[in-house]
């Protein structure tokens, strides 16, 4: 049995966390949530492209938001 366990919370540079592949969210697969579709649709409407198919799921909400703010110059 190890006596001291490493706690990430006491590093000097903890790694983040907050920044996750969507190919490797454990949710990914389920369908995109409401704020997703919106936010998307807005994306598209500013970027002149098709509205979001409604059968998209989450991780592919989030990689064609990030796509689109690519595009339209946004962080």
């Amino acid at each position: 049995m190890n006596d001291h366990l490493h706690n990430p919370k006491l590093d000097e540079h903890p790694g983040s966390n907050t920044e996750k592949d969507p190919a490797d969210w454990v949710s990914g697969d389920d369908p995109m949530t409401g704020a997703q579709a919106s936010y998307l649709t807005t994306l598209c409407e500013e970027a002149g492209e098709d509205l979001p198919s409604e059968g998209l799921s989450k991780a592919e909400a989030s990689q064609r938001i990030d796509a689109l703010k690519a595009k339209l110059g946004r962080n």
